[in-house]
């Protein structure tokens, strides 16, 4: 089904529940039981094929045809009862914890379960990740029946105080609670069983399995979008069992933390965990520091860039859940602003093993990690031996040589002293972008005037700067605004300005994705270090058997490097390559903008294509270790 087919079907889904609530209800159990009714259905066709071809063979009547119609018949049984079955899914991974071993978390539980009138959990299991979530496992696939585990994140322990915690267990509760329409959980254990079945018959070349996954691809994309509204609006209801129990005031509060808080997990913590790779040949477990980390205020201009990019993100139909603007919303009349910070954490809510659990995480960290720790040591070591190069060549440095060394010492260490090189770039040219970018990111916050004055340089001499220069002058105006006597009509123009550049990037990047891939392309522009840096980044990802690199500048913003990535991964599928593209988006680090192309028979890019264009690949996987 085509993005806009759903879309129009969740639109549809969601007018329906608003007008008649009961009546979407009804058609939510029609439309799952005709799911039912096509595997009824197959599996009394197989037994029927089945009974005849029984009973020709005691009359004396069988014939060869019969042994491919029984094979037909034991084949669509298979595939019913599989169906119907679906098997148990795994258990949840992480630790599994009593109520011996935590009893103030189980306490809790118990008094949230108590309140919510809802089913006993029956499991709980510590994971390493910032979330928490309430699983029902299917017991008998659709047949009926299920598990419920809750999962919680150490790190959500680490970053929210109880109340907090409790906010979050009383929402993932909430969608066990008693007056919880059964609807919602048969359907919740339907897509799951639909989607199990699917995708444990996508390596299935068999005619009966040919047959299910033609259904299910009709079937259950109509299926997801007629059941969105239903998910979306338990979502809502499941905040209002938190902000019932906990406050609103908290509610809200717990919403908006976790979405800064994760926010710097993402784009801070890991980044400087991973750069202490530098100091260490060994992986270190980062759950410690964490921990430390976490408890700390984050960074004012850092919260609220986090805070006003999160509430510029739509509800959309990737994802029940609504974005955090309608959340905050649905339970606040009140403008959403930066909270109160936890500072205490909750881990003590996981008892005396709280200390072992985390080594246990940190040990698995570094075993998972191992190879990838190595190999990102010696790229750090290459940044280090490149840093000294350029520094031996400092009498004479060229304004490349300088960006690039400011550039290499920034991310070996964040607080390295770059002021003066990017001061001698814009000595010589004072519309340089990259320096004054690099500036504007530097400077000290008593530099205020400084910083604004670089900024709005970008503005009027860089387009491709201008999403950047926008959001840090935003953060920098946002953050006087808590003070007196700052400038309002500039914090209305910059915003606009926000909105402006962020279109402008948008609809050049469409225009560059819709563009024939190879219009426009040259030899790429990368330096001999920044090839040799590109490869080792390449080399941590092993589906990656060769690649090339292009240069596609781009004379509406001459300013811009643009990079063309073209990746082979034979022995990935559709799916997974689309993955693949997202990880090198988000994990390659190229000065400029990048393009992932992969290269294969059914994609943008042939072979011969990457080959005639860019000559020799830049990475070839056997000859990279």
């Amino acid at each position: 089904m085509e993005q806009a087919d759903f879309i129009h079907l969740v639109r549809e889904s969601e007018i329906e529940s608003a007008n008649d609530s009961a009546a979407y209800r009804r058609s939510v159990i029609r439309f799952a039981l005709l799911g039912y009714l096509w595997v009824v259905g197959c599996l009394v066709l197989s037994l029927a094929i089945l009974a005849f071809v029984v009973t020709q063979a005691v009359r004396g009547h069988f014939r060869g045809g019969y042994v491919l119609a029984l094979v037909f018949a034991l084949g669509l049984m298979w595939t019913s009862f599989k169906a119907l079955w679906s098997g148990p899914a795994a258990e949840p991974e992480g630790i599994a914890i009593t109520e011996a071993e935590a009893p103030e978390l189980f306490k809790a539980l118990d008094r949230i379960r108590r309140k919510v009138k809802g089913p006993a959990v029956d499991a709980v299991y510590l994971q390493d990740d910032f979330n928490a979530a309430i699983w029902q496992r299917p017991r008998f696939g659709m047949l009926g029946g299920s598990v419920n585990y809750l999962m919680v994140g150490l790190p959500l322990l680490m970053a929210l105080d109880k109340a907090r915690v409790m906010a979050v267990l009383a929402h993932e509760y909430g969608h066990l609670r008693e007056n919880h329409n059964r609807l919602s959980a048969w359907v919740y254990r339907s897509r799951r069983a639909w989607l199990k079945l699917y995708y444990s018959m996508r390596e299935d070349d068999s005619p009966m399995a040919a047959a299910t996954r033609s259904f299910l691809n009709w079937y259950f994309p109509r299926f997801a979008a007629k059941t969105f509204a239903m998910a979306r609006q338990d979502e809502y209801e499941a905040d209002r069992i938190a902000a019932q129990l906990l406050g609103a005031d908290v509610a809200t509060a717990t919403l908006i933390e976790i979405e800064i808080k994760a926010a710097w997990l993402s784009n801070a913590f890991w980044g400087q965990h991973w750069r202490s790779a530098a100091q260490h040949p060994l992986p270190q477990g980062p759950f410690s520091a964490m921990q430390a980390m976490l408890r700390l205020k984050p960074e004012p201009a850092f919260a609220q860039e986090a805070l006003r990019q999160a509430l510029a993100r739509i509800s959309d139909v990737d994802d029940t859940h609504p974005a955090l603007r309608d959340r905050v919303e649905a339970l606040s009349a009140e403008r959403p602003g930066l909270p109160s910070w936890s500072t205490k954490g909750a881990v003590s809510l996981l008892g005396p093993k709280a200390a072992e659990w985390m080594q246990q995480f940190d040990a698995r960290w570094c075993k998972d990690n191992a190879s990838t720790w190595k190999q990102h040591h010696a790229r750090m070591a290459r940044w280090q031996q490149h840093a000294q190069r350029l520094r031996a060549n400092a009498a004479y440095p060229s304004n490349a040589e300088l960006i690039e060394r400011a550039r290499i010492e920034h991310m070996l260490d964040r607080q390295a002293p770059v002021r003066l090189l990017y001061e001698q770039v814009l000595a010589r040219d004072a519309q340089h972008p990259g320096a004054l970018a690099g500036l504007a990111a530097c400077l000290p916050t008593s530099d205020a005037a400084l910083q604004q004055k670089c900024l709005e340089a970008l503005w009027q001499t860089a387009p491709s700067y201008r999403p950047y220069a926008t959001r840090a002058m935003v953060g920098m105006l946002e953050a006087q605004a808590r003070q007196s006597g700052y400038d309002a009509a500039a914090l209305r123009l910059w915003r606009d300005r926000v909105r402006e550049a962020e279109q402008q990037q948008q609809s050049f990047f469409d225009s560059l994705q819709q563009a024939p891939v190879f219009q426009g392309t040259r030899v790429n522009d990368l330096s001999e270090f920044e090839l040799a840096d590109l490869r080792g980044e390449l080399a941590l990802f092993k589906p990656i058997s060769q690649a090339w690199l292009l240069s596609k500048p781009d004379s509406s913003m001459p300013e811009l490097r643009i990079h063309l990535l073209l990746v082979q991964a034979p022995r990935l599928n559709e799916e997974q390559r689309s993955e693949l593209r997202r990880a090198l988006y988000a994990d390659v680090d190229l000065p400029g903008m990048l393009l992932v192309v992969c290269v294969g028979p059914d994609e943008p890019a042939s072979e011969e294509e990457a080959r005639r264009h860019a000559r020799q690949p830049i990475y070839v996987a056997n000859l990279a270790h």
